[in-house]
């Protein structure tokens, strides 16, 4: 029975693992990846097997370095060119704490990244923002200075209306006091004539 081939597309699927990635395993760790007709990769079970051990391996904590190690024998490996001595040691596996701090880590630089996202996108549209809200602010002043003005000369018209009412109120009373001043003032001026004619 001929061996079930997968494409990188599918195998990504199967192992959770994102296609660029496997291909980066794939040079990092020198895999014999067979390849088709027309160049393309493909992988069998065993090479999905492989894949979901170094995922595995990689969420322990291990470097790529250690896994190839730990993977030297697997017939899926190409021998490397510089054989690696067996006194090296792979990195331990990490505790449930240093992991939380390496999550911390990772979250940390996660919202770094976001807020430099968020201050670049907000530099871009600050200009076409500020120019809308000042466009908006703008409309309304000149609102509002129109409704202020508008107001302000009403009151003047107003004020100006009571104060020609005053001063035609006095012109007139004034008018009146003159012609009865007018009236009374020929008798008097008479009676001062007779005053100095007889005393003269």
């Amino acid at each position: 029975m001929e061996d079930q081939h997968y494409l990188i597309s599918e195998a990504s699927k199967k192992t959770g693992t994102e296609a660029h990635v496997l291909r980066y395993w794939e040079e990092e760790l020198a895999l014999k990846i067979p390849r088709n007709e027309l160049g393309h990769r493909y992988y069998t079970e065993a090479h999905i097997q492989l894949f979901e051990e170094i995922r595995d391996l990689k969420n322990k904590g291990y470097q790529l370095r250690a896994i190839k190690d730990l993977l030297s024998k697997n017939e899926l490996l190409l021998p490397s060119e510089n054989p690696k001595t067996t006194t090296e040691v792979a990195a331990p596996p990490i505790s449930e704490e240093e992991n939380q701090i390496i999550q911390a880590a990772k979250m940390e630089q996660f919202q770094s990244i976001m807020t430099n996202i968020m201050a670049e996108a907000l530099a871009r549209n600050n200009q076409a923002l500020s120019q809308e809200v000042s466009s908006q602010v703008g409309d309304k002043l000149v609102k509002e200075m129109n409704y202020v003005l508008r107001e302000r000369e009403e009151q003047e018209e107003e004020r100006f209306k009571r104060l020609d009412e005053a001063l035609r109120t006095v012109q007139k009373n004034n008018k009146v006091r003159a012609e009865a001043a007018a009236a009374k003032a020929p008798v008097v001026k008479m009676k001062k004539k007779r005053r100095f004619g007889k005393t003269t």
